[in-house]
Parts: structure tokens; sequence; C-alpha cells
């Protein structure tokens, strides 16, 4: 993937974000957006290959806007500063946990997981995760899930990495206070990213290197998913 095409791109619209400079740039946009889907592409592929659930997937159903939805944001910049790409076996849209991919420039990032469940299913999940505490610990904390993502009360989503976009101050009702693993009841979501150089993509071994951080996250995203699909 020519990521340094992707990211020149996105950095002149970072500096002229503005219909009038879109239009006249209109090619370079379609060159950046079309290498970006190469690259989505071979991702995809890839992660088909550990995860067949996703195989039903295009690099359509996967991308999203570059337009940005101005209605009720008080930033009225019509164009986004990146490219993302959600690889998830139900859609973009679905609640069950994916594969996020995002090209930034100084923030190109990883994720694995979900985010902004409903009360009810969050509720179910972490139920299922004191009923199998000890498949759950398995998942996240091995060292190569702890030296990627980290714990969850290590980071904020400003972080080079986390895991749990958002957290409730203090446990959630209903739960023991004093339960000793109460800070994976206090998250919110079970999203776990991990923030990569801008020149992550370059080269040929940039698959492997995704596939790794992809694959130390998935046993941790099945393990939620388990409970979510029962609801989707």
């Amino acid at each position: 993937m020519d990521t340094n095409r992707i990211l020149t791109f996105l950095r002149q619209v970072m500096a002229n974000n503005n219909r009038e400079w879109f239009q006249a740039h209109k090619g370079d946009y379609d060159a950046a957006r079309a290498e970006f889907e190469r690259g989505v592409g071979q991702a995809l592929q890839r992660i088909v290959s550990f995860d067949p659930e996703v195989g039903t997937q295009t690099v359509k159903d996967c991308t999203y806007r570059f337009y940005r939805d101005t209605r009720f944001s008080a930033d009225k910049s019509p164009y986004k500063n990146h490219f993302g790409a959600y690889i998830n076996a139900r859609g973009k849209k679905a609640l069950r946990g994916g594969y996020y991919i995002h090209l930034e420039p100084g923030s190109c990032m990883l994720a694995v997981g979900n985010y902004w469940l409903p009360t009810n299913i969050l509720t179910a999940c972490r139920n299922e995760l004191m009923a199998n505490e000890e498949q759950w610990l398995s998942c996240v904390e091995t060292p190569a899930f702890k030296k990627l993502f980290g714990a969850p009360d290590d980071a904020s989503w400003e972080s080079p990495q986390g895991f749990g976009l958002a957290k409730l101050k203090t446990c959630p009702a209903g739960f023991p206070r004093d339960y000793a693993h109460v800070g994976y009841l206090r998250l919110k979501d079970y999203c776990a990213w991990h923030r990569v150089p801008d020149d992550f993509f370059e080269g040929d071994g940039w698959l492997d290197r995704m596939e790794h951080i992809f694959r130390t996250a998935k046993p941790m995203m099945d393990f939620m998913n388990a409970v979510i699909d029962d609801y989707e």
C-alpha cells in the first residue's frame, strides 16, 4: 500500500478542508482512495485466513465515506482527515466486534473489538466475564496482549495504546465492588487499540505486522462476540 500517496493527500486536506480545493484536487482524492482500498483488500484477504467469518465482506462493505456529516457538529469541515475501514462479519454497523484500520497523518492505528454497547448487552458481557473469569484472563492478561494494548486502567483515547475507550468511574451497579478484576467491569466497551507509525503499512511486511496485532486481540473479541451474537 502506497501510504505516502495517501498521507500526503490527507495532509493537504487538513490544510485545505473546503469544497473548492477538494473539487480542484478530485483526481488526487480518487488516487489516494483507490490506493487505500487496495490495501483494505489485502488486509481483508489476510484476515479471512484466520477469521473466515469475515469472508462475506467486500472492500466496499468495509470502507467509510470520506465526506463528514456536519449536521450536528460544530465543526463544519466537509471532509475527514483520515481513511478508515472496519472489517466485521456482520457489517460496519454491527454491535459485534471487528477489525479497524485507520490511516491519519501522525495518528495511524489498528483496533479490535466493539464499542458503545447497549446497557443490557454490556451487563450480559460483564456477567459472562465473571462467570468465566479464568478464560477471560487468559485472553487479556497474556504478555503479548498487555504489550500491545495494556490494561483497562492504563490509558485514554489519546494514548499510544489502550483497552477500553470509555470507563465508569466506579463499579457498575449490581456488581461486587470488591471484585478482584473490577477494572474489566468498569469498561463500557471492549475495544483494544494500538497506534502505529505512519510508515507501518509500507513495504512487504505490513500484513504480517497487522496480523500479529489482530490475532493477539482476537481471543478477547471472540469471548465478547459469543455474548453479543445472542442479541443480533
